[in-house]
């Protein structure tokens, strides 16, 4: 199956604010989420994970809520570029006057769940992932 991409990402990390809570600084955020997306992108590749997946990519979006969800909500995967849709919520409580590598970590935990609920709803290999969030 071929998807017009406009990037060549198998992980696409974005995050939305569902409070006022304001987690600052927003520039730690991001690199946070990039530090994740860069590690987990490269354990993607490495594990075969997309190779007899529907979907080319996966786009997660990670809620700062008032919760930390256990099991990730899945949009329709986009026909036209090939995503899947994920979004997981966390409490954001646990973002707030916290060092970047405290983000980071909350940040892992929260896509690695994503990855393994993916991959059990699609038989992808989720051995690897299972393997870091014991490690998380």
């Amino acid at each position: 199956m071929r998807f017009d991409m406009a990037h060549n990402r198998k992980l696409v990390i974005g995050c939305v604010a569902l409070t006022m809570a304001r987690v600052r600084p927003a520039k730690a955020v991001a690199s946070a989420a990039n530090r994740v997306r860069d590690e987990l992108e490269q354990e993607i590749i490495q594990s075969g994970y997309l190779a007899n997946a529907p979907f080319s990519w996966i786009g997660l979006i990670i809620r700062q809520g008032l919760v930390n969800e256990e099991k990730p909500h899945f949009g329709r995967i986009n026909p036209k570029d090939g995503d899947l849709p994920v979004a997981i919520e966390i409490d954001v409580h646990q973002l707030l006057r916290v060092p970047e590598d405290d983000m980071v970590r909350v940040f892992r935990k929260a896509t690695l769940a994503a990855l393994i609920y993916a991959g059990e709803k699609y038989n992808l290999p989720i051995g690897r992932f299972r393997e870091l969030l014991d490690m998380a």
